[in-house]
């Protein structure tokens, strides 16, 4: 199964064909694509498709030393059910929610027990804001395939916007186990909200600069984490390096305000002088 992500949003999905699968974005921008497979590690490369046209990658697997325990009783999608899938996340990579539901909800009706399926469903629902309803769709997906790390991270996002950081740093840290090899940016990011969260600030500041070297510039906004990561262990300083870094190469974002804001408060609060 060969899965392509913009970021956290599903962009598309297709099964290969003698080692091949195409897939059609209708975007240009910074891709995921990972590959998963019984019997190998899931496998992870980054894509960037800057213009109108083909682009292709090489993703070679290796077998997996562990031996696999959901993957290959893994119920099959009818065609017509993965049909139904695939709009629905060509849906929400065009940030179409209202057909991205649509389709999911007819999916829902052709293979309602099928983790893509609610897989889809989850992340319409993180979309929609609908924490709750998220949680529950994307526990049996985790629940039906254990070994999915994309549903793991989904799951764990949609438990830090409730304020289940506990439960969540678990969902989170299967997701990173799972994808070892390449872990996502994304996961990583979660699971420092979590751990700053829980005041486990040297985890916190680990895991956001991990996430933010990783995201290779497509979440400037995790480098104001990395600052409350640096405030939180006493290192003002490094923190006040930071929110400047962010405010020179994003001083037009919305998040600028905060990261002004906060280093205001560390020359008030006489935590470092002022520049």
């Amino acid at each position: 199964m060969v899965r392509l992500f913009r970021g956290t949003i599903p962009a598309g999905q297709a099964e290969t064909s003698h080692g091949r699968a195409e897939l059609v974005v209708y975007d240009v921008g910074d891709f995921t694509v990972i590959v998963q497979s019984a019997g190998y590690a899931t496998a992870q490369k980054e894509l960037s498709i800057n213009a109108a046209g083909s682009a292709e990658v090489d993703i070679y697997l290796r077998p997996s030393s562990a031996t696999p325990t959901a993957v290959p009783g893994r119920p099959l999608l009818a065609p017509k059910a993965r049909k139904v899938v695939d709009q629905g996340v060509r849906a929400l990579a065009a940030d179409n929610l209202a057909e991205a539901q649509k389709q999911a909800s007819q999916a829902m009706l052709l293979a309602p027990g099928h983790p893509d399926v609610l897989y889809l469903q989850g992340v319409v629902f993180l979309k929609q804001r609908d924490w709750a309803k998220a949680q529950d769709i994307l526990e049996k997906a985790t629940q039906i395939d254990p070994s999915d790390a994309s549903a793991f991270t989904a799951l764990g996002m949609a438990l830090c916007d409730q304020g289940k950081y506990e439960t969540a740093v678990a969902s989170l840290e299967k997701s990173l186990q799972l994808n070892a090899a390449t872990p996502s940016w994304d996961a990583r990011w979660a699971l420092a909200k979590a751990y700053y969260q829980l005041a486990r600030y040297d985890q916190a500041l680990q895991m956001s600069q991990a996430a933010f070297s990783s995201s290779n510039g497509k979440a400037p906004e995790i480098q104001l984490l990395v600052a409350q990561s640096l405030t939180a262990v006493g290192r003002y300083d490094d923190a006040a390096q930071s929110l400047r870094e962010f405010l020179h190469k994003h001083g037009d974002r919305r998040e600028a305000a905060t990261a002004r804001r906060w280093l205001e408060r560390l020359t008030v609060d006489g935590k470092i002088h002022s520049k």
